[in-house]
């Protein structure tokens, strides 16, 4: 264990050393040879190349187009790439370009590209940074094996680590105040130095029972994402169903019924993401707060579904049972505009109703159900057809607890808390294990032992409720309302059948050998598209391939 030790720390020791000759290796290299560099660039670094003769030329923009107008590519200070050299001198050939950045391309994963022509790999991705709308934090799109340095150069713009920064600190300053008191003792009093320093078996065999604890608490929280994940999948297929189904009945349902269906599909997914991720609603707004218009504000309550360590409403519960009489919470009530999503989607009779509703996804499932429970009976519209519409409404309800079981059932508090006190105390102890044989290395080993276990324990805290940010729910809502409402007129499109029949055209006389032949007082056909109303059954005389049959007339 104690060579494991000095190994580890000849290792970070000689990574620091590459590290530093890299970064002077690489700034050297940037402004001596026309490379391909990420940077974000402001209009006056723009002007300050310029002047220091050095041309900029983007390759590609946030949208994935090319512009050649600097000004507008970096007006935003966003992450661009450019090609960044000397306006002087001429590109290097081929064989000089390969001694001199060989090394610098191997180090950062390049490879050949698919056409055969050697450069860094990824020059025509798009390396971009998340929207404001999914929370402005830095994603990379490269994530694989090759891309190791792309991805350890931007470790400090990790989420992961800017929430387990406190820990990670707080370790490293414990480890580095244990090495210099370590330091301290070993030339004062070197028999109290050797009493403070432990050796490494017991952390060895306790570290085998740390790692079942963390990997047991990762998986079951990613069975939980996944988990999510598939019932919005589900959410999405049924609503698509339901749509179609009322699409090809909407003779029997009617226009105006099938119009208020699908209004109150779109709607569902919106309003079932308010009640598993209360958080996320922005447009609540309460009553004495400014800007209600009168004719266009809805008075609604949060419909928030209630957790399972929800003090509140188990003493509410508890209340109930004692005095044998339901009650219901105080709730605070709030405003929302009937002009925004998704309360402009519901009809005008059903949108105050949905709001006074405890239950909103649930009152939409109620209201479908309902609609196409009262279709009347038709040649086309039976018994059959009728329960297979209020299936998918089943369906939909059924989803409604399967992100409510998710979302109300958290991880069981104790196991949560012995893991993490678990972690804890293996971490405060470890320096006096490592401080022997690591010296003052044990401070930036103790950072990065803690970042990384630290960094496990929280993932999965934050994907055990996939619905708090982990799933992007409003582009799940925003495409099924798309899908069940956008481009109708296109849509309709593929529900009307362009039928062709056969007219027949002029009789063309044959030639006779003087014998009257049925058979040679044939017609001649062609094809015409079938014209609205007119059905091909037997009434018609019309064929099962399209033609009229023989001896009758169009």
């Amino acid at each position: 264990m104690a060579c494991f030790h000095r190994c580890l720390g000849a290792a970070i020791a000689a990574s620091l050393m590459i590290h530093a000759c890299f970064l002077e290796q690489s700034a050297a290299f940037s402004l001596s040879q026309n490379s391909l560099c990420p940077i974000g660039l402001t209009e006056r670094s723009v002007c300050q190349m310029r002047r220091c003769n050095v041309h900029s030329r983007p390759v590609v923009n946030l949208s994935g187009g090319r512009d050649d107008d600097v000004g507008e590519e970096v007006a935003d200070g966003s992450q661009i790439i450019f090609v960044i050299g000397s306006s002087d001198e001429e590109p290097p050939d081929e064989e000089q370009r390969k001694r001199t950045d060989g090394w610098l391309r191997w180090m950062t994963g390049g490879k050949r590209s698919a056409d055969g022509a050697s450069g860094p790999r990824g020059v025509a991705d798009v390396k971009m940074r998340e929207a404001a709308e999914l929370g402005g934090l830095p994603r990379s799109d490269r994530y694989s094996s090759r891309d190791w340095f792309h991805n350890t150069k931007n470790l400090l713009n990790s989420g992961i680590l800017r929430d387990v920064l406190s820990p990670v600190l707080f370790m490293t300053s414990w480890a580095s105040l244990v090495s210099v008191v370590y330091r301290m003792l070993l030339k004062k009093s070197p028999v109290l130095a050797e009493h403070m320093a432990i050796p490494t078996t017991p952390h060895s065999f306790m570290v085998s029972t740390l790692g079942l604890l963390l990997v047991f608490r990762t998986n079951s929280a990613y069975q939980r994402f996944a988990e999510g994940r598939k019932i919005w999948d589900d959410i999405m297929s049924v609503s698509r169903d339901l749509s179609r189904m009322a699409k090809l009945y909407e003779v029997e349902i009617g226009a105006e019924k099938r119009r208020r269906v699908q209004r109150l599909l779109a709607a569902f997914p919106y309003l079932l993401r308010y009640r598993i991720r209360p958080n996320s609603v922005k447009s609540f707004k309460k009553i004495g707060d400014p800007g209600r218009n009168p004719d266009h504000s809805l008075l609604l309550y949060q419909d928030v579904a209630a957790n399972d360590n929800d003090i509140e409403a188990a003493t509410l519960a508890s209340e109930e049972e004692t005095i044998g009489m339901s009650r219901r919470r105080q709730r605070e009530l709030y405003w929302v505009d009937s002009r925004t999503l998704p309360w402009r989607l519901l009809p005008g009779d059903a949108m105050k109703a949905c709001a006074r509703a405890q239950n909103r996804p649930l009152w939409v499932c109620d209201r479908m159900a309902k609609e196409l429970a009262s279709v009347p009976d038709g040649p086309n519209f039976t018994n059959r057809e009728r329960l297979h519409l209020v299936g998918h409404c089943d369906k939909l309800s059924r989803a409604i607890g399967a992100c409510e079981r998710i979302h109300q059932t958290v991880v069981p508090l104790n196991y949560a808390r012995h893991a993490l006190r678990a972690l804890t105390m293996w971490l405060l102890s470890l320096p006096f294990a490592l401080v022997r044989d690591l010296g003052l290395l044990t401070g930036p080993t103790l950072c990065v032992v803690s970042w990384m276990l630290f960094g496990v324990y929280e993932i999965g805290t934050k994907i055990e409720d996939p619905f708090q940010g982990t799933l992007r729910l409003s582009i799940l809502c925003d495409q099924i309302r798309r899908d069940v409402l956008a481009d109708e007129l296109i849509r309709d499109t593929a529900f009307r059948l362009d039928t062709k029949i056969r007219v027949p055209k002029e009789p063309v006389p044959l030639a006779s050998d003087g014998e009257d032949d049925d058979e040679d007082d044939e017609h001649t056909y062609e094809l015409v598209p079938n014209p609205a109303g007119l059905a091909d059954d037997g009434e018609n005389n019309v064929g099962l391939n399209g033609s009229r049959r023989k001896g009758i007339s169009p």
